[in-house]
This record gives C-alpha cells, sequence and structure tokens, in this order.
C-alpha cells in the first residue's frame, strides 16, 4: 500500500521556523483532515510537501513511494502521484483551461513513458466533459483563460478539476473550503467523493467542521505551534466546533507558544 510518511518534519519560512517537527502518515484510501488556529503552520505543511522554494525545510524526511520526495523537484512529486489543490489559485492569462490541463497530462504521461505521444485529442475531450460533469461545470469552461476572471467558487472548482483528471494517488486540499458558499462547498465535495476510493487518499487542511460535514474524514488532526499535538477520528472534528481550541492549548501548554 503507497503510503506518505512523514517524520519529524521542521521547515522554515524568511528565517522563521514554521514547522518544529510534524510527524504523520497518510495512506491511499484514507482522508485525513487537519485543523488548527491560524499561523500553526498548516499550508507551510501543504506547500513544503510539495516542494515551494520559499519552504526551507530544516529537517526530517518524506517517504513516498521509497523516496525522500524532499529530494525531488515538485514536478517529480506530482509525476509520483501528488497533488496540492492551493488556497489562493493563480491565473495564467492566454492559457485555456483545457490547453493546461491537456499539457499536465502529456508531462504525467511521458515521465512514466518517454516514447508516449500524448494523450489523443478526442480521448482528452471525451473524459475532459465527463470530469466537468461530475463537477457541474458548463462545458464552455474548458475554453476559459485559467482562473483569469474566475470567482472564488471557480477557482476551487478548477483546481477539482485538475485533480479529478490528473487522478492523483495522494492529494493535498489547502482550505479549498475558504471563501466558498454552501453550494460550491457542496459541489467541490461531491467531486472530491467521487475520487475517494482504495486508490485514493487526501489530506484536507481547513479551519472550519463544515467541509468535513460533507467530505467525511477518516482520521482528524490538530495543529498547534508547528507541531501535530492531537489525533483521532472525525468526533475530534465536532469537539473542535463545539470547544474551540483552547482545551487543547491548555493540555499541550509546553508546546505552545
Amino acid at each position: 500500500m503507497s503510503e506518505l510518511v512523514i517524520k519529524n518534519l521542521q521547515v522554515n519560512v524568511a528565517d522563521t521556523e514554521i514547522l518544529k517537527g510534524v510527524d504523520l502518515t497518510i495512506r491511499k484510501g484514507e482522508i485525513h483532515a487537519i485543523m488548527g488556529p491560524n499561523g500553526t503552520g498548516k499550508s507551510t505543511l501543504a506547500y513544503a510537501l510539495m516542494g515551494h522554494p520559499n519552504y526551507e525545510v530544516a529537517g526530517g524526511e518524506v517517504i513516498y513511494k521509497g523516496e525522500n520526495i524532499l529530494e525531488l523537484e515538485p514536478d517529480e512529486r506530482s509525476h509520483l502521484g501528488l497533488y496540492l489543490a492551493f488556497q489562493y489559485p493563480v491565473a495564467v492569462p492566454g492559457v485555456t483551461v483545457a490547453n493546461f490541463l491537456r499539457t499536465a497530462i502529456n508531462a504525467h504521461r511521458k515521465a512514466a513513458d518517454q516514447e508516449d505521444k500524448g494523450i489523443p485529442i478526442p480521448e482528452f475531450r471525451k473524459m475532459l466533459k465527463e470530469r466537468m460533469d461530475l463537477l457541474k461545470m458548463d462545458h464552455s469552461f474548458a475554453g476559459r483563460y485559467l482562473n483569469e476572471g474566475f470567482s472564488g467558487g471557480e477557482k476551487k472548482r478548477a483546481e477539482i478539476l485538475q485533480m479529478a483528471t490528473l487522478s492523483p494517488e495522494i492529494a493535498i486540499l489547502d482550505e479549498t473550503d475558504s471563501g466558498l458558499d454552501i453550494d460550491a462547498l457542496r459541489i467541490v465535495s461531491e467531486g472530491v467523493n467521487a475520487l475517494r476510493g482504495s486508490d485514493f487518499g487526501a489530506l484536507v487542511i481547513t479551519h472550519y467542521q463544515r467541509i468535513l460535514n460533507y467530505i467525511h474524514p477518516d482520521f482528524v488532526h490538530v495543529m498547534l505551534d508547528g507541531r501535530v499535538v492531537e489525533s483521532g477520528g472525525p468526533e475530534l472534528a465536532l469537539k473542535l466546533e463545539e470547544q474551540g481550541y483552547d482545551w487543547l492549548r491548555e493540555k499541550y501548554g509546553q508546546v505552545v507558544a
């Protein structure tokens, strides 16, 4: 079984220590949620896992498919089967959604087989329409420039469309629920749930319980001061919704700044 094993991960941003030793294992077929107050390192974990250059790894390792992925470039991590859905997706003027996705698919195929000629256009169009129908997206969306002029909900749907098209084995969703109204949240969640199965695992980073009403996690973890301090089942998220984080701050006061 493929698993992403994070061991004592320490990460600095602009010479400030953010992650202070994160330990976590995510397996295919499992949905993990990470919750925590602002500034505890949740998004830092996401970016560090995918190799953002501004996030300096100061210690630890992340093992996936027998490799320490911290030694790989971001595209190599993607080719292994990892995916990051951004909290704030950037616009790419001049590049349509369809062209972006076809280029990404072909890059994955070529990484697996240097002789691969790319996905045939009819096959790609059929697959893209099926994925867009899954997310209740108008097919004209494919001809728009990626994220340019998109609403918050459209940007998040585009992120999930990328995920559905690339079919990663482990996906990291960085506050995908941020800025979504209830209808967009439900549609995005349905897209994630449609991929759920033995060949797909996810790490859902969120502040709130509400997305977990739609994407039911197997495990819930809480981050405080750059560490995972508490883990449990879905009931842990409900407890946080009711009681906040003060009880955890008291319990783990020795590690909270």
